[in-house]
């Protein structure tokens, strides 16, 4: 706490930075510490989105796009033109966002009207028209390049998620996204998986227990690992799923050994030897009359991932669904 006070009194010290920058920082720090984000966990994964937490993130956004005036608008635009933008689709793929997009417009001006023609989720080619927005036009302008950042990255995420599952679709096996997101994004990044038929893994470290080699490492390996991750739900009183990463078949057979993990992580291992890992854990299965997911992880591409997924694996997580994305081109054009 004390290094971000200090953190905030240099910010404010930065000629560079206003007193609202400040406040944003200040309210950035909250939501550490009075679960603002723990709720959008619970609200953004629905239809009915938390308007309230979202604004939160919009006035963000805003700030940082506008801060003391949309300046090149205002120097040329009467503010009692009344105008019409249309989002006009680019490129092919998934989109997403458009949900988001309906909560910028509100927030900036309830007064815009928005007129949909595309539901989040559809498959869209150049040309296709999403939606028009009629109101102010030095609104549409404000609005424009926040909203497009948006929706341009959601559907990036959703449509590379699209292409992913797509080609594992002969299978039983799922794709995972992972923690690897854009900071700020990550609950608008994980819906757009979704919406591009992903699933996702863990939203945080609150939601799930990961026990990474680094985990394993420092307890001590795999047995007091999970050993102490199962002591720590039952004294805490949490009912957190287990999963816990293997590096090899000798990992594999410990930590069937504890009966502990609901999930076993293989990391890093070939299709040959993840097909080998998958007959132990399900000989294991039978034995025991205990189903343990199976999820291969590390170093999985477009041109691989369906090899995994024939293993018999029940999901292959993909850092690239959000990390390494291409956004979906798209503009907002003025109609005339």
């Amino acid at each position: 706490m004390l290094i971000s006070i200090f953190c905030k009194v240099q910010v404010a010290k930065h000629p560079l930075f206003s007193k609202k920058i400040v406040y944003l920082h200040f309210f950035l720090y909250l939501c550490r510490h009075i679960s603002i984000l723990d709720t959008l966990h619970h609200t953004l994964y629905t239809k009915n989105m938390d308007t309230k937490e979202l604004q939160k993130l919009i006035a963000i956004w805003f700030e940082e796009d506008i801060r003391d005036g949309d300046h090149t608008s205002l120097s040329c635009i009467p503010d009692t033109e009344m105008g019409c933008q249309q989002l006009i689709v680019k490129e092919e793929g998934i989109i997403a966002g458009i949900e988001v997009a309906k909560q910028i417009i509100a927030y900036f001006d309830p007064e815009c009207r928005m007129e949909q023609f595309i539901e989040d989720g559809t498959h869209v080619k150049p040309g296709d028209i999403a939606f028009r927005v009629y109101g102010k036009e030095l609104s549409l302008l404000q609005i424009e390049r926040t909203m497009l950042n948006v929706m341009q990255r959601m559907s990036g995420v959703a449509t590379t998620a699209h292409r992913y599952q797509s080609l594992i679709a002969d299978t039983d096996c799922h794709v995972l996204d992972t923690r690897k997101t854009t900071p700020g994004l990550r609950y608008l990044e994980k819906e757009a998986v979704l919406i591009g038929g992903g699933m996702n893994h863990r939203i945080g470290l609150f939601d799930m227990i990961l026990l990474k080699d680094n985990h394993v490492d420092f307890a001590g390996g795999i047995t007091a690992a999970l050993t102490r991750a199962k002591k720590y739900c039952e004294e805490k009183g949490k009912d957190l799923r287990i999963e816990i990463e293997t590096r090899n078949e000798d990992e594999i057979r410990e930590a069937l050994a504890t009966n502990i993990p609901d999930r076993i992580m293989l990391d890093n291992f070939s299709p040959e030897r993840t097909k080998g890992a998958v007959e132990i854990i399900r000989a294991w299965e039978k034995e025991n009359g205990k189903h343990i997911e199976i999820e291969s992880s590390g170093g999985i591409t477009i041109d691989t991932i369906h090899d995994y997924a024939i293993t018999g694996v029940d999901f292959v997580s993909v850092g690239a669904l959000t990390h390494s994305i291409k956004s979906l081109d798209m503009s907002f054009k003025a109609v005339k």
